[in-house]
């Protein structure tokens, strides 16, 4: 009997799943639950200073995908995968410890380092036939993995901080272990092109793609605006415990997870990712906004779900289309960049979230997500054409 098997699934990406899931589970817990609810509750520092420290874990970690990009194309994986894992163990390591406000920016700021290559790993490794369903698979690793993190952490922050704290270490060090069975090869084996050239071309690609530039900063600010607030905001304004909020967190994950794959194949299938992408950021941001009104438990868990299944079909498409704006033979330096772009929002939004929580409260900040990704779903919907093929059409 002929043994089933997916052409693109491999020893290889199985590997990198794994490690894939150790990473996100720990940046999740780290970011949603640990850093806000330790960093208020047991710390005390407001939730400005939190939201500065997330921000310093996203500004390390953006900063260095165009330099890990370049650093895949020329050195191989595990080194460069090594290398960031185990600066990011040094900074999970390091929050034990974190009593003052510039120590816990610190820590944080050291675990962003190692979240690039592994990603960036992954998106090299997708095909350019079976984009989206890739795409969806490694979604749908990324979602499992940083949607559990929180879940686990808020139920063990009830009984045990050290226990939860050692078990972030653990699989943090888990992670770096695996790392040492990658393969010893370049992301790509082909010859390394100028740096110059390789700017050029990926400075092409830019000025091609200008149009959705926008909407790649906005999508990140908003959704980054939500991670310093969401605890206290399930809390005060939810009126949920810990419990009911690792619910929430479950059906959410569950349900984009549970989308992203047939999401992915869909949009591979009817070969366009615009309604997709307008859909979705639509009914994203009207869960948003129907969830800023504190209705009861029952309804935010169908909120939950309908936020997830929005989730899921923006994406792998997002991520489809991102792809055809790639450089080929470039591709660890074009994923860098286009992530350092996304970037600029991530570092803008727990700044932005924190600030405008200390100020004006946790519900303003649920608002202005809602308001953000309703302009984000109108501006995909008045882009020509162009912008959804303008990738494809510089590589043919």
């Amino acid at each position: 009997m002929k043994r089933f098997a997916i052409p693109w699934f491999g020893p290889e990406m199985l590997l990198i799943s794994v490690i894939l899931f150790l990473v996100e589970f720990v940046r999740g817990a780290v970011l949603v639950s640990l850093m806000p609810i330790y960093g208020q509750k047991t710390l005390g520092l407001s939730l400005d200073i939190i939201g500065i420290a997330i921000t310093a874990h996203y500004l390390t970690d953006t900063v260095l995908k165009m330099a890990i990009g370049y650093l895949l194309d020329r050195f191989s994986v595990r080194f460069v995968v090594q290398i960031g894992l185990l600066v990011s163990l040094g900074g999970v390591a390091l929050f034990q410890i974190a009593y003052t406000p510039w120590l816990f920016i610190t820590a944080a700021a050291l675990y962003g380092i190692g979240m690039s290559p592994i990603w960036i790993v992954c998106l090299t490794k997708v095909t350019a036939d079976q984009r989206a369903t890739q795409m969806g698979f490694l979604y749908t690793v990324w979602f499992v993995g940083l949607g559990s993190g929180p879940i686990v952490c808020n139920i063990l922050l009830d009984h045990s901080l050290n226990a939860t704290y050692y078990l972030l270490v653990g699989m943090s060090a888990g992670g770096w272990l695996l790392s040492l069975f990658l393969n010893g090869k370049k992301a790509t084996s082909l010859k390394p092109i100028p740096m110059r050239a390789q700017f050029e071309a990926l400075g092409s690609q830019l000025k091609q793609m200008r149009l959705l530039l926008p909407g790649m900063i906005l999508q990140t600010t908003g959704a980054s605006m939500l991670v310093p607030i969401l605890p206290s905001f399930a809390e005060k304004h939810l009126g949920i415990t810990g419990a009911s909020y690792s619910l929430l967190l479950t059906v959410g994950g569950l349900f984009a997870a549970i989308g992203l794959i047939p999401m992915g194949r869909l949009s591979d299938k009817l070969g366009g990712n615009k309604w997709f992408l307008v859909l979705g950021f639509a009914f994203f941001a009207f869960g948003l906004y129907t969830l800023a009104w504190a209705l009861p438990f029952w309804y935010c868990l169908i909120i939950a779900m309908a936020l997830g299944i929005s989730y899921s079909a923006i994406l792998p498409s997002w991520n489809a289309l991102l792809a055809t704006y790639v450089p080929p033979k470039q591709e660890g330096l074009g994923w860098g960049l286009l992530s350092t772009i996304e970037g600029i929002g991530v570092m803008i939004g727990p700044v932005a979230g924190g600030v405008i929580a200390s100020r004006l409260g946790e519900p303003s900040v649920v608002w202005i997500s809602a308001v953000l990704f309703g302009l984000i779903g109108l501006l995909y919907l008045m882009l020509p054409m162009r912008a959804w093929k303008g990738g494809l059409a510089a590589q043919k």
